[in-house]
């Protein structure tokens, strides 16, 4: 393996233990709405932005929601509120995170997020749990037009780190992110969470 010079860190079920709290709320909104939505399209979502959840949902849902009419905008306001009360009550940091980042700054090693949230809630994550100094650059999903499984978001980390994708690796925990990282021409590497790896991803 060639030399690497950057490690780009996904952040929700790699940095931060969210995405569990992410799948409860994901159902609990559906719930509390009287409305229906699969583990597909739950899973689905994970590493996408929000142009791209949309869709991707609106897609899945077809068969029950014929024409676009899962109420998209309602269930991710709901989501939303829900998420938040959770997030005030503390973002878990996973286990090993603060020993590899500080492992990889005396190393010389450049690290940056490409998360494909908000660059709010990112930041906020990031300062909450004082992990802040150890990133070079910070991209999220409002910084690029397509967000993962598109390598766009990799592509601008790297170009913002100023180093080629193949000098570089992305830390990923789901599907969307390893194919991103894949396409981009980066060294990927899983650290299953939610979801656990297929043939395909490996």
């Amino acid at each position: 393996m060639k030399m690497i010079k950057a490690v780009v860190f996904d952040m929700d079920g790699v940095l931060f233990d969210t995405e569990s709290i992410s799948f409860r709320c994901f159902f609990e909104a559906a719930e509390q709405l009287e409305i229906r939505i699969t583990q597909e399209a739950v899973y689905g979502c994970f590493g996408l932005n929000e142009a791209d959840g949309r869709a991707y949902v609106l897609r899945t849902m077809e068969n029950e929601y014929p024409g676009g009419t899962f109420p998209y905008d309602i269930f991710r306001k709901k989501l939303g509120e829900l998420f938040e009360e959770e997030l005030q009550k503390g973002v878990p940091v996973m286990e090993g995170v603060r020993e590899l980042l500080i492992f990889f700054k005396e190393k010389g090693v450049k690290v940056a997020v490409a998360s494909s949230t908000h660059y709010r809630r990112v930041m906020r994550n990031l300062e909450t749990n004082g992990l802040t100094s150890y990133f070079e650059q910070i991209i999220t999903g409002d910084m690029v037009e397509h967000s993962k499984p598109q390598p766009d978001i990799y592509l601008k980390a790297c170009e913002a780190l100023s180093v080629s994708p193949a000098e570089a690796m992305a830390v990923e925990d789901s599907p969307n992110g390893i194919r991103a990282a894949a396409a981009a021409g980066m060294v990927a590497v899983m650290v299953p969470d939610m979801i656990q790896p297929t043939e395909e991803l490996a």
